[in-house]
């Protein structure tokens, strides 16, 4: 039978390449790691290892307990921690995944006074994932997601914090900055600066350039919003905000916002979670303080000068 010491094991020799480094990193003579190997892999009847000098290299049936590792013991240890919270009188841990580059400082806000509110709940923020936000969710990686991306499923709960607007910034200078609304051809020469999620995931492209059938001149991806805001007040390009966003850059940076399409163009952020926990009174409640917080910055009416 496969254990959970069978599981570190492999990850433990995958993370660290050598035997002694892996058996050092298990606190465990290495003679003992060896024998550990071996016993596992008899009772399965495969390799799971193949030596190149003094490297190990995973066999196929090792990449599928490999994969089966990396999957399983980030629950088990969330598990863990919770329980421990539990019996420390905590009343849990809620792990929240991010999938929204510019509500960070919204975010951030939005835990402080939910920390405030909830002294006794721990709260972890993670926006990196081995696979997607909502695969993180239901494999209970994380508790709950923020995202402007919904996918409908049976087993989990979505709820809408806010709808705001998309705004076009660009340098005071720019040629287009007279204009009240932008159009998809006016675009065409641009440089669209954006942060780094998929393409099929802009909704500058899916509901406004790409119904127009027109291209950006460039596409650039920047992870930092920072030097993104930079390179545009510069004229290096063009970039999308949320509104609520815009207004406070505008403040910092010789920035003008301009409204996309005559109608503009709308973004809702979610929140999703699982249907088992929609219950849950610290989740109950931070979603309760999101709802308030989102209601008061980011559903803002749109106004130009």
């Amino acid at each position: 039978m496969i254990t959970l010491k069978h599981l570190k094991i492999i990850q433990s020799l995958h993370e660290n390449g050598t035997l002694t480094r892996a058996a050092n990193a298990l606190c465990l003579s290495q003679s003992a790691l060896s024998h550990q190997i071996r016993y596992l892999e008899a009772k399965l009847s495969i390799d799971l290892w193949a030596r190149e000098g003094r490297n190990l290299r995973l066999t196929k049936a090792g990449v599928l307990l490999l994969q089966t590792a990396q999957q399983l013991l980030p629950i088990l240890e969330q598990t863990e921690k919770t329980l421990k919270a539990y019996a420390q009188g905590r009343q849990g841990i809620l792990r929240i995944g991010v999938e929204c580059y510019p509500c960070y400082e919204w975010l951030t806000r939005i835990i402080g006074i939910f920390l405030q509110k909830m002294p006794d709940v721990e709260v972890d923020i993670i926006n990196k994932f081995q696979f997607s936000g909502h695969e993180g969710l239901l494999n209970h990686h994380i508790d709950i997601l923020i995202t402007p991306d919904i996918e409908r499923k049976t087993d989990i709960h979505i709820e809408t914090l806010a709808q705001y607007n998309l705004v076009l910034l660009l340098a005071g200078e720019h040629p287009l900055v007279h204009q009240i609304t932008i159009t998809p051809k006016d675009l065409i020469h641009e440089t669209l600066l954006t942060f780094p999620v998929p393409l099929e995931r802009l909704d500058i492209l899916t509901q406004f350039l790409n119904p127009a059938q027109v291209k950006p001149k460039h596409i650039k991806k920047i992870e930092s919003i920072e030097l993104m805001l930079q390179m545009t007040a510069l004229g290096r390009g063009v970039c999308v905000l949320p509104e609520w966003l815009a207004d406070e850059f505008i403040k910092k940076y010789p920035l003008k916002k301009i409204r996309i399409s005559t109608n503009g163009l709308s973004q809702k952020l979610f929140a999703i979670l699982r249907q088992q926990d929609k219950e849950i009174f610290y989740i109950q409640r931070f979603i309760d303080i999101s709802k308030k917080m989102a209601d008061s910055t980011l559903n803002t009416k749109t106004h130009y000068s």
